[in-house]
Order: C-alpha cells, then structure tokens, then sequence
C-alpha cells in the first residue's frame, strides 16, 4: 500500500513538475508594459493574474514544506519595483525544490480538510499550467499546453472541478469541436474560449 501512495505521489510531482515548467516558459513573456492587458480570464488584468499565481505558488510552497494551508492567509508584500514575472519565476523553482524532496504521502491540511498529497500536486498542476497559458495569450504569444500534458490535465479536472466550482472559481464549460486538441477540451472545461486572442 505504501508503494502505491508513494507511486502516486512521485507521478503527481512529475506532473506538477511539468507544469510549473511549461508555466515558466510563458512568464518570458511577461513585460512591464503588458500588466495592464486583459488575460483569457474574464475581467482580469495580468497583474492581476499574476498575482493571483504568485498565491497560488505560495500555497503549494506551504503544502509541501508545513503540509498546512492557510485559505485566508495574509501573504507577505511584494517590492513595489520589483518584477513579477521574474519573483514568480524565484517562487516556481522554490516550490518544485519542495515537492521533488518529498519523500512520503502524508495529507496536507487545507480549511480543517486532509487532503492526499498526489491530489494537492495534481490540482496545482492543473492550476499552474493553464494558467501559464493564460499569460502567453495575454502576451500575444502561441504557447502551446504540450498534448500529451494537457490530456493528463483534463482527465484530472473532469474528477476534481464539479458544478458546484461553478461560476465562482470557474466560468461555464465552453464548447469545443470533439476533434479539437486535448489542449483545447482542456481550456474550454475550465471556461476559456481556447481562440482568445490578446488586444494588443
């Protein structure tokens, strides 16, 4: 039994550790003059979703190191002149530190619930990877979720987002021709019309 959870804790950092690294490669993109455009994520700027992974990341960062997250806790202030792509960037690398050290399964405790960490590694993997996409589009750039990633990614969110994530943390599902990459099915449950194209 211990070597199934530890199987499936080492499949869920794998995991993670490809999306944070697809992620990456998007925040190349970031520059100072584009933190005001819009992003595929209805009414926010990128600032705004790029703090908004800066959370995220932050979130994972506990999970890993105190398997404890705090839902309403005060995150620490940022430089004002500092730049986010390049923080989020430190954060990416801090976080895959974490998770690739771990060693064992034990839950994290999220809100008062225990959660397996595989499944925390999935969700941030989900998380971070469309997000990454998010910020290309809102860039101008053609950054592809790679297809073999996305497809795992989709399987995932068809078991973890349900209705009732809905509209809160996600929009309705869009509707995508079922011939369409996985990439494409992936964004559209999650919300995103996967045609969005930035107003440069």
């Amino acid at each position: 039994m211990m070597g199934e959870q530890n199987r499936a804790l080492a499949a869920g950092v794998a995991l993670l550790e490809r999306a944070i690294e697809y992620a990456v490669g998007s925040l190349r993109a970031v520059t100072p003059e584009a933190l005001c455009r819009g992003t595929p994520c209805s009414g926010w700027s990128l600032q705004r979703l790029l703090d908004h992974v800066d959370d995220s990341l932050r979130s994972l960062n506990e999970a890993a190191a105190s398997r404890s997250v705090e839902l309403c806790g005060a995150a620490a202030p940022r430089p004002a002149a500092a730049n986010p792509a390049l923080l989020l960037r430190d954060d990416a690398t801090e976080v895959l530190g974490l998770w690739t050290a771990l060693l064992a399964d034990e839950p994290v405790s999220i809100g008062g619930w225990q959660v397996s960490s595989p499944m925390v590694a999935a969700v941030g993997a989900i998380e971070i990877a469309v997000h990454g996409w998010d910020v290309a589009r809102a860039c101008g750039e053609l950054h592809p979720i790679p297809p073999a990633m996305a497809g795992e990614l989709l399987d995932l969110a068809q078991v973890f987002v349900t209705p009732a994530d809905r509209p809160d943390r996600f929009a309705a599902r869009m509707v995508v021709r079922r011939q369409a990459p996985a990439q494409d099915h992936l964004l559209a449950f999650l919300g995103r019309d996967p045609d969005w194209r930035a107003h440069l």
